[in-house]
């Protein structure tokens, strides 16, 4: 398949006027038909929530849908394109690292959505370094900040399915750096488990807390060679190959307990 013939899906969680995906939109150009499918306002963090019904508007790069990352997928693939070869997703403003992340993130639920239609996904998303004394929300990266994660995402579109990249992996998880250091090396990467929450109560509201990040902006985050974080952190991009149907597996344990059952 050429790239002119390849038939792509874009949307992201950021919301349609982001720069994130402007940036993955103007790099995808060149390897296929792109169709832009995002929401019309930021859905971070809204995992793979959907809606029922959702107001859509012309857009001038494609179609914002009042709704979620997944609405846009669902939309895109059965709706606008008629035979779609990919679906990316992205670029986030901000890291999707380890394993915690993946089921809250809409980006990479964008991806997973896609799978479940059989087709390859890419899920792109910035790591934003975060001084101590300044707030994400005060972050906004601007378009060409984006530029190592549109270069390493427009060159997995052009390589990653003919080279069969995807007979094993149902999505790609990519996370690039700031392009601060020059262009930056692909590793391949599994998510890290590394795992800190928890939530403090006071006057009447829970506030909680991701440990995770305070310590990885501090540098003593102890990620193993091969992690996610741990590529990201060294300035590499991070390609994690990932499966989204939940499996299962044979445990006697639990034949054993469906053996004692007797419902009452």
């Amino acid at each position: 398949m050429t790239d002119a013939e390849r038939s792509i899906l874009l949307t992201n969680d950021d919301g349609i006027d982001s720069p994130g995906l402007h940036a993955l939109a103007d790099a995808l150009d060149d390897h296929g038909d792109v169709t832009v499918v995002a929401p019309a306002t930021d859905q971070s963090a809204v995992g793979r929530s959907m809606s029922t019904t959702a107001e859509l508007t012309e857009h001038e790069r494609g179609y914002a849908v009042e709704g979620t990352p997944t609405d846009c997928v669902v939309a895109g693939l059965t709706e606008f394109i008629d035979d779609p070869d990919l679906v990316v997703a992205g670029c986030n403003r901000g890291a999707n690292l380890g394993h915690y992340v993946l089921g809250r993130s809409g980006t990479v639920s964008a991806a997973v959505e896609a799978a479940f239609f059989d087709l390859p996904a890419i899920a792109t998303s910035l790591y934003v370094p975060i001084p101590d004394d300044v707030q994400f929300s005060d972050v906004q990266p601007e378009k060409r900040d984006y530029r190592e994660a549109a270069t390493a995402t427009a060159y997995l579109v052009e390589h990653a399915i003919d080279s069969g990249v995807f007979d094993h992996a149902d999505y790609l998880n990519v996370n690039a750096p700031m392009p601060e250091n020059g262009p930056a090396d692909m590793e391949i990467t599994r998510p890290s488990h590394s795992y800190h929450m928890d939530a403090t109560h006071e006057d009447g509201r829970i506030v909680l807390h991701d440990h995770v990040w305070e310590r990885m902006a501090d540098g003593d985050l102890p990620d193993e060679p091969g992690t996610d974080r741990h590529a990201i952190v060294n300035g590499n991009v991070s390609v994690s190959p990932l499966t989204a149907p939940h499996t299962t597996e044979h445990h006697e344990a639990l034949d054993a307990l469906a053996n004692t059952y007797t419902g009452r």
